[in-house]
């Protein structure tokens, strides 16, 4: 069985790329429980498909499933908030928005599977709203634990 080149998920019958722009599009409904995990879905898909990272290399991605997995929707909204007020044009001059200690412990992506991935998260690849926030919960630890110990 063919598997994915960057989150060594088993490509069943739909890609990473195809599941994700589903994930997408379920998130942009706005409807729990897809709609308020945007941003940690995104991040997690980022992270374990590292050839995706924005310019900053993950770092907002990576605070984003720290924050995630340390204080829930509400750590996540208060970064988002932050990072937001940074970015206004009101705040010139203003310090940068804080994320912590955000990039990822390694230069390079994890090469071993990930012990979760969107492949998971999807389910039937409709991602079911049951159980769906555990889910994406355990997307985040499993792409931290790779990162964090250079698989």
């Amino acid at each position: 069985m063919e598997s994915c080149a960057e989150c060594g998920a088993p490509l069943d019958t739909r890609s990473c790329d195809e599941l994700f722009r589903t994930l997408l599009a379920l998130d942009h409904s706005r409807q729990a429980p897809w709609g308020p995990l945007h941003g940690v879905s995104v991040a997690c898909f980022l992270l374990q498909h590292p050839s995706r990272l924005p310019a900053d290399d993950g770092a907002m991605a990576w605070a984003l499933v720290h924050a995630y997995l340390e204080g829930g929707l509400d750590e996540v909204n208060r970064l988002v908030g932050r990072a937001c007020r940074g970015n206004s044009h009101r705040a010139k001059g203003m310090p940068g928005h804080d994320v912590r200690d955000v990039a990822p412990p390694r230069l390079d992506a994890p090469r071993a599977r990930f012990s979760v991935t969107i492949q998971d998260v999807a389910v039937d690849g409709a991602f079911p709203s049951s159980e769906f926030t555990e889910r994406v919960k355990a997307w985040a630890a499993a792409t931290v634990d790779a990162w964090s110990r250079g698989a």
